[in-house]
């Protein structure tokens, strides 16, 4: 399901016959899953309850209970209902952008069973559920793309054949460093230390990452060589070999692609197969790190028993420097966004196009801050700590904006990422498609953008919102991207070098700075001198020897103070840019006069004359 939707709105034209029949392959596994889902949550009650099946009101009621009341039923029966809404959206959708979000549902089928794969009270939960997620998306996005190539192949041309299966090799490679990296986190804290590794789970876990290595060196000898083949077999009669094939490839002598294509599947599959069939394993063996023991464990203070963790360190200031919380999701967008941006530079760079260093600089260091705002110690006493939650708010919403934006990120893909000309969307088309949309216009509008920096600090912390970003680990991800993006939209609007649909004048950014940091400013004077507590059932109940209210008014300090050094840059930087816009301006005026010899300060100079004239005949 979630593979052949990845390669209809990624690899696929809607103008063959191929994207018409990946969305019948997806409808078709979506109902499979629905079914498959259903029969699992009605074998799942039974396996807990110990009950048997019949038909009296009793044993419906008592169903009807577990999927409705207990979490692990509720999680069942939400991944049977999203399965079976995206079997009928795809039947019902054939528009390429609508498709996106039928993905993106896709994808939520699987966040239930990731939510179950760990005990919820254990500790590195949070990890847990990440890595687990992960890991099931890009495994399906993996296995679900080649099994839809192989009930495409009767679709594809010879010439069409290399392209898609290109297309699918890259999205093979990035799946296959993010199960890797993925499937490692996940066993480490089901594994908890070195000797566990001759346990039996140890040895499946070994296994498992053999077969992934495996895996991951096919990967990279398939793109260089059976693709390569494929391509020279598929390449025209007249085309001499070494010539450019169709993807671009040195051609050879043509032949019949339907050998390096089915090597390709059955190795492939055969080390998928082996990787599944050990990962089914491991979910039925006790792991060493006992969960439920670890759950008992942990219920020593209110702190550990309100976060499920155990305590980290006293905080002091260079713990901050040394601790490390791992969050997968956010490391893996920071190095992903670092190696496209570089290889974008570098496909520059070799057409002989330059790129300015800074802006490099700047983007690496933007998400360098990133990994380690969403990963080291910050992240580690941000539940304990209000100031340092604080000071993750800040630093995300200001400072790492401030380092991304002049970066230009898609300036830098609208010119090192090739267009698309078969009617499919690649990375350049999506980026443009983004941009240009009509929520992008509404929300990138300079007023839009500050109103949503500025609003959404007191509806965050005086709504609900707060309190779910504690409690949920999927709030506290949507915390940190709701952050970063009204940032990065804000800091957009005032400095942007990337296009937008409107830009305010200089004098007005200079002045919706001042104003929007005023109100920020505010906010954190009414923090310092509130005398209640923000979320007092949760900092001021841990019982960690600190004074709540105390780190509660310091984090009021951090959110006036910090605050004020982006808002320093950012003044400088529109200062420049508007002495540098007003120094272009007059070399543009410059070289028109030169080109039309004046002729407008001459034209001006005789109607000045003419009125002088007139006045005088008057007097």
């Amino acid at each position: 399901m979630i593979g052949s939707l990845v390669l209809a709105v990624w690899a696929l034209s809607p103008k063959k016959p191929e994207f018409d029949a990946a969305l019948d392959v997806a409808a078709a596994s979506a109902a499979v899953m629905t079914v498959a889902s259903a029969a699992t949550g009605l074998f799942t009650f039974l396996v807990v309850t110990g009950e048997q099946v019949d038909l009296s009101d009793a044993f419906g009621q008592k169903l009807g209970q577990f999927l409705t009341t207990i979490e692990l039923g509720q999680a069942w029966l939400t991944t049977t209902l999203v399965a079976a809404a995206v079997t009928v959206l795809c039947f019902a959708v054939r528009n390429q952008t609508a498709l996106v979000f039928v993905a993106v549902l896709s994808v939520v089928s699987l966040v239930p069973l990731a939510q179950q794969g760990h005990a919820a009270g254990a500790a590195g939960h949070g990890e847990a559920v990440t890595a687990l997620g992960l890991h099931l998306v890009f495994a399906a996005a993996w296995l679900g793309g080649l099994l839809t190539l192989v009930l495409l192949k009767p679709r594809l041309d010879a010439e069409r054949l290399p392209i898609v299966l290109a297309r699918y090799s890259t999205v093979a490679l990035v799946s296959f460093i993010v199960v890797a990296v993925s499937g490692y986190a996940s066993a480490a804290l089901r594994i908890g230390d070195w000797p566990a590794l001759t346990s039996p789970y140890g040895v499946l876990v070994i296994a498992k990452v053999g077969a992934l290595v495996a895996l991951g060196v096919f990967g990279a000898v398939q793109r260089r060589l059976l693709i390569e083949r494929i391509s020279r077999a598929a390449a025209p009669a007249g085309t001499p070999a070494g010539g450019a094939s169709v993807t671009g490839l040195p051609a050879g002598r043509p032949g019949n692609a339907r050998g390096p294509f089915w090597l390709l599947v059955v190795i492939e599959l055969a080390f998928m197969g082996i990787a599944s069939g050990v990962a089914a394993a491991l979910a039925r063996t006790a792991t060493p790190v006992d969960e439920e023991a670890d759950l008992g464990s942990l219920a020593r203070t209110p702190a550990e028993i309100l976060t499920g963790e155990p305590l980290p360190p006293v905080p002091e200031w260079w713990r901050y420097f040394t601790e490390w919380s791992p969050d997968l999701i956010w490391l893996f967008f920071a190095g992903f966004g670092i190696f496209f941006y570089v290889a974008g530079v570098r496909r520059l760079r070799r057409r002989g196009d330059t790129w300015p260093v800074y802006r490099t600089v700047l983007w690496i260091l933007g998400m360098l801050v990133l990994a380690y705002v969403t990963s080291g110690g910050v992240n580690v006493y941000e539940q304990y700590l209000f100031s340092a939650h604080m000071l993750a708010h800040m630093v995300l919403t200001m400072g790492i904006p401030v380092l991304l934006v002049p970066g230009a990120p898609v300036t830098l893909a609208a010119r090192a990422i090739d267009a698309r000309k078969d009617g499919s969307r690649g990375g350049r088309e999506w980026i443009m498609l983004a941009v240009h949309s009509r929520f992008a216009q509404i929300i990138a509008n300079p007023i839009v953008a500050a109103v949503l920096f500025a609003g959404s600090l007191w509806v965050f912390y005086y709504s609900p919102l707060f309190r779910w970003t504690m409690d949920d680990h999927i709030g506290h991800e949507w915390m940190v991207a709701h952050f970063l993006i009204t940032g990065y939209l804000f800091v957009q609007s005032l400095i942007g070098i990337d296009p937008v649909p409107y830009r305010l004048p200089y004098p007005f950014r200079l002045v919706l700075l001042l104003g929007t940091m005023a109100f920020h400013a505010f906010f954190g004077l009414s923090i310092m001198m509130s005398s209640g507590l923000l979320l007092a059932d949760w900092y001021g109940a841990m019982g960690w020897g600190t004074d709540a209210l105390a780190d509660q008014q310091v984090g009021g300090g951090i959110a006036w103070s910090i605050g004020e050094i982006p808002t320093v840059a950012l003044a400088i930087t529109v200062a420049i840019q508007w002495s540098r816009s007003d120094e272009k301006e007059s070399k543009r005026l410059d070289r028109h006069a030169d080109r039309t010899g004046d002729a407008e300060l001459e034209e001006y100079n005789a109607r000045l004359q003419a009125i002088a004239e007139r006045d005088h005949e008057r007097r």
